[in-house]
């Protein structure tokens, strides 16, 4: 089985990752990045989510947070902020800084393309991300066999860091905030709701708890280990 054509959006948003069918060679993992939005509305956490479309090869009609594969200009963006040193350390666990800092613009960047939000500063058709504002919250690598697979950090950051008015490009249906019980009811994937249980840890923990946490993987079938 071959990889789906580039164009094909199931095969860029991490929330494919759990995609059925096996491949008879491993597939490498791309590097992606899922943004966690977050505001505490009435009855606690919202997050920002949407619903992949039903005509996605892939996981269709599951809920994820904006992402996506790391794309060469990546690399090449700019900043009005850079990564906060802590943030910086987690993400080059397994990653060049290079790397590191074009994972967390990706997550902006993709934040901005399927939402219509910024974080930071427009400038052209882009935007030069406020990469100050993100928070790493953990990773997940997609099994083995699987024909897309994505080494997926996923990073947060707090509404009030974003601006401009929700506008989906049409990859996300049904963006809106969503407490993680209503999230649930309109069809979480079991990573998804992995990564909300680490997320939600994270936001009741004090900062200085936050930079001294042991870093989660999650790596075959969905299995919580602490990086090495």
């Amino acid at each position: 089985m071959t990889e789906p054509a580039r164009e094909d959006p199931a095969a860029d948003n991490p929330g494919g990752a759990d995609a059925e069918g096996q491949t008879r060679r491993t597939a490498r993992p791309r590097d992606a990045a899922s943004l966690i939005v977050w505001r505490i509305g009435p009855a606690g956490p919202e997050i920002l989510m949407g619903k992949r479309h039903a005509r996605h090869r892939f996981m269709p009609d599951v809920m994820v947070f904006p992402g996506g594969r790391v794309d060469a200009d990546d690399h090449r963006q700019a900043a009005v902020r850079e990564l906060e040193p802590v943030t910086q350390r987690m993400l080059e666990r397994r990653a060049t800084p290079a790397r590191a800092r074009a994972i967390a613009i990706a997550a902006v960047r993709e934040l901005h393309e399927e939402t219509g939000l910024v974080l930071g500063e427009r400038r052209g058709g882009g935007v030069a991300a406020d990469l100050g504002a993100l928070h790493y919250i953990c990773r997940a690598v997609t099994p083995g066999r699987r024909p897309i697979r994505f080494n997926a950090r996923f990073l947060a950051a707090p509404a009030e860091a974003v601006h401009g008015d929700i506008a989906g490009s049409g990859e996300l249906e049904r963006l809106d905030w969503y407490t993680p019980e209503a999230a649930h009811r309109h069809h979480v994937a079991d990573i998804t709701g992995k990564v909300l249980v680490e997320f939600l840890d994270w936001l009741e923990m004090s900062p200085r708890a936050r930079r001294s946490r042991p870093l989660i993987v999650f790596r075959g079938m969905d299995n919580r280990h602490q990086e090495r």
